[in-house]
């Protein structure tokens, strides 16, 4: 499944990993020779992450979470986060009503304008990767109102509205204009 995403990434390509976390999709990214933005809002896991790809200059470690304006906000840890702040950094999420956070046990973090992000770049985007614990639907309809999908060769999206029911309107809406318009290069349900 991994070769025919990552086929279209070369040296000098452009990708993103949103929700990189601890960097494994960063590295399989950077093994094919792209240019990797790895944006990690979590900051047990971006240490991880920072120190895994220190002295790569292909890869560009950001301690910021991808959303639909920059901006600061809570980040809602996992509930087992106090056993495993590594390890359970995987869910944590920008939305409080996600089952498996603790609404009480947050901590600020930066969020980047993810359109405003890849306008900035001045290329093509090959491969962008979003996994961002439920606030994918914010960004996903900025990136198709923005038409953004036409500067990325390839979007996947792990979406989460099957793990996050209040999301299963919004997400359905998503696919339904992704399907209205044939775009057939952002991928739901990814992984």
């Amino acid at each position: 499944m991994y070769g025919r995403i990552f086929r279209g990434l070369s040296p000098g390509a452009i990708a993103i990993d949103c929700g990189a976390n601890v960097g494994d999709i960063t590295a399989m990214m950077a093994r094919r020779g792209a240019t990797v933005h790895a944006f990690e809002p979590n900051p047990h896991a971006f240490a991880v992450l920072q120190k895994r790809f220190e002295g790569n200059p292909q890869v560009h470690c950001h301690n910021q979470g991808v959303w639909n304006k920059q901006d600061s906000l809570q980040l809602f840890l996992h509930r087992e986060a106090t056993a495993g702040q590594v390890e359970w950094s995987v869910g944590s999420s920008l939305l409080s009503f996600k089952g498996n956070v603790d609404a009480n046990h947050a901590v600020k973090v930066d969020l980047i304008d993810l359109a405003a992000f890849i306008q900035s770049l001045g290329q093509p985007v090959a491969l962008l990767k979003i996994d961002i614990e439920g606030a994918e639907c914010e960004v996903l309809e900025q990136f198709l109102a923005a038409d953004l999908h036409e500067r990325v060769a390839l979007t996947v999206v792990e979406t989460h509205d099957h793990k996050i029911p209040e999301l299963k309107n919004r997400t359905d809406a998503i696919r339904r204009e992704i399907k209205a318009r044939g775009i057939n290069n952002i991928r739901l349900n990814w992984f």
